[in-house]
């Protein structure tokens, strides 16, 4: 049975998540035999070479924490970071990917797609796009053969809470 904690995250928080969604990310390709690499490029994360397809990709990787409060709510990908991803695509010769990680109670989920799927099945708004997190788009996007998933269950222990005073 999951409870509902207060959670106060540090301050930095933002960009420890960033970093960890790249990170599971290119350990999970490599661990799945994708020779990969972590780049610090505008637009672009993670190069990685597919090993079932031969396929260079460049994925842009977008991360978010979810507590119980923003459990299910969207993730939204700025319409300006479209053309960076797709300029540094071109410039390292490798087709464009996005990568969601949410880390939200009880799951950490994972999905990655192409650019063109990602924008054919959300397609941008006025300022961006929204990635649904809901449950009928969780089971969407698991049956979707082009998206690629993952998910951890995750559970806290034995772990620090407020002593009451």
């Amino acid at each position: 049975m999951m409870s509902n904690p207060e959670i106060n995250k540090s301050t930095n928080h933002s960009k420890i998540t960033g970093n960890f969604g790249e990170f599971l990310l290119l350990y999970w390709l490599s661990k799945h035999g994708f020779e990969c690499a972590h780049v610090d490029h505008v637009g672009l994360d993670l190069i990685a070479r597919n090993p079932h397809s031969d396929e260079l990709m460049g994925i842009s990787v977008k991360s978010r924490s979810r507590d119980f409060a923003s459990a299910g709510s969207y993730v939204s990908i700025l319409n300006s970071e479209l053309p960076k991803l797709k300029s540094a695509c071109k410039t390292f010769r490798c087709k464009p990917y996005f990568a969601v990680v949410v880390d939200e109670p009880g799951s950490i989920w994972a999905f990655i797609l192409s650019l063109p799927h990602l924008t054919k099945i959300c397609p941008p708004r006025k300022e961006a796009i929204s990635w649904r997190m809901s449950d009928e788009c969780l089971k969407q996007y698991e049956e979707d053969r082009q998206i690629r998933t993952f998910r951890f269950k995750t559970e806290t222990g034995n772990w620090w809470s407020k002593v009451p005073k």
